[in-house]
């Protein structure tokens, strides 16, 4: 079944306000086992408003409004649907009843507040329709069948919207699409997105259902196995033996297997699993390595120290990078990054420390030393290596994929990777 979802309010077009909405029932609608198609946004007007919703109806199953039901003359979502699907419009005594207890609970906590006739168009319903009461707000939703096309409108807030689609909406659409979809992630680290893609090319070539699609993100690409099947079980059944094969021929570079767990926490667990205590030190990071590891509820048990030595003075003084080191061959350099991580420890006591230092840009940049040129340190065990990073982008990009890239780093110390890195020392 074909969905398509049309949200409605000039302050969307403007940018006023950000449409969540959207991007909530997209994902509902997948979890439905409906496709969504088309997503649209239109202004309050009219004619632009008909001529949206005509097309909608004419090519999807199902079209779901959202905003427009309120109690002004820009609201029109009902009134304009309702004209396009040529059902009168007529007061629904339900809906005026709940809505002059709301104003009048309204009045008791704002006496000083005048309630306006206007707020009763909102009981105004089309023929026919299926209500939704609206237990966050005054405006109903509606849901309009006629010739075998559905029309659900949705009030705009988040707050009223989400209570009722979960409520009502939800249990409605189960029922005319018996199928679902079920989606599984599986997240990777430490591989670029062409080579995930090119060793999982046979694997997407032969899918029927389930289905395989790569997603790149920063220093990461995930994996979305989605099933189609009668319930969540049979879909898990599907999706099972695909998450084997991936494991399998991506082995450690897998750090989750959940759509919500991050790489940060895939570190801390690991931290936590080794009994290591960390500490890090940042320069071109300027402490936002320590900020991701800190977002994780429970870090305090792992993460020791924190020093952020963006001058050289500060890499002498806190970590012992020697004079002469900063003097002949610069603070972004794989011997600096190596003094600072073994500083970074020994002023610590971690078990394990990573150092970061490089050029986010604009300026500073050499030929020999270009802008995006970043060196890692990692000490631990004993020994210390060093790795070189050249990134792109602007200043806030490459400082965004130096800090995946040194969360990685991190993760594939701890997992007994040094015998696969370079400048082992």
């Amino acid at each position: 079944m074909i969905a398509e979802l049309v949200a409605v309010g000039t302050e969307i077009l403007l940018g006023n306000i950000v449409n969540t909405n959207s991007a909530y029932l997209s994902e509902k609608c997948a979890q439905l086992g409906l496709s969504v198609y088309y997503e649209s946004v239109v202004g309050d007007n009219h004619d632009r408003m008909k001529a949206v919703i005509a097309s909608a109806l004419d090519r999807s199953d199902v079209v779901i409004l959202t905003g427009g039901l309120g109690p002004t003359e820009d609201d029109l979502t009902k009134e304009v649907c309702a004209e396009v699907m040529e059902l009168p419009l007529s007061e629904d005594p339900h809906s005026r009843k709940r809505i002059e207890r709301y104003m009048k609970e309204y009045q008791k906590n704002h006496p000083d507040r005048r309630v306006t006739s206007n707020n009763y168009k909102q009981a105004q319903v089309p023929e026919g329709a299926i209500v939704l009461d609206n237990h966050n707000g005054t405006a109903p939703g509606l849901i309009l069948e006629k010739n075998g096309k559905t029309a659900i409108l949705l009030p705009g807030p988040p707050n009223e919207l989400i209570p009722m689609f979960e409520e009502a909406v939800s249990p409605y659409l189960r029922k005319k699409q018996p199928e679902i979809i079920f989606s599984q992630v599986v997240k990777i680290c430490g591989i670029g997105e062409s080579q995930v893609a090119a060793d999982i090319q046979d694997m997407i070539e032969a899918q029927t259902n389930p289905t395989l699609a790569p997603y790149a993100k920063t220093g990461e690409v995930h994996l979305r196995i989605t099933a189609k099947g009668e319930d969540e079980k049979a879909c898990k059944k599907l999706i099972k033996p695909v998450v084997k094969e991936l494991k399998k021929r991506f082995g450690k570079n897998v750090f989750a297997l959940d759509a919500d767990k991050t790489l940060e926490e895939s570190v801390v667990e690991l931290l936590k699993e080794k009994e290591l205590k960390l500490a890090l030190a940042e320069s071109c990071t300027g402490g936002a390595i320590a900020a991701r590891i800190v977002n994780v509820p429970g870090a305090s048990q792992v993460f020791s120290h924190g020093f952020v030595t963006y001058s050289n003075r500060a890499k002498r003084e806190c970590l012992g990078v020697k004079k002469s080191t900063l003097k002949t061959v610069g603070a972004v350099s794989a011997k600096c990054a190596k003094q600072m991580a073994k500083g970074c420890c020994a002023a610590s006591g971690a078990d394990i420390s990573l150092s970061i230092t490089g050029l986010a840009g604009p300026d500073g940049g050499t030929k020999e030393t270009p802008v995006g040129t970043v060196f890692m340190g990692c000490c631990y065990n004993g020994q210390t290596i060093t790795q070189e990073y050249h990134f792109t982008g602007n200043r806030t990009k490459i400082r965004q994929q130096a800090v995946a890239s040194a969360l990685v780093l991190l993760r594939e110390c701890m997992m007994g990777a040094f015998e696969e890195k370079n400048n082992i020392g």
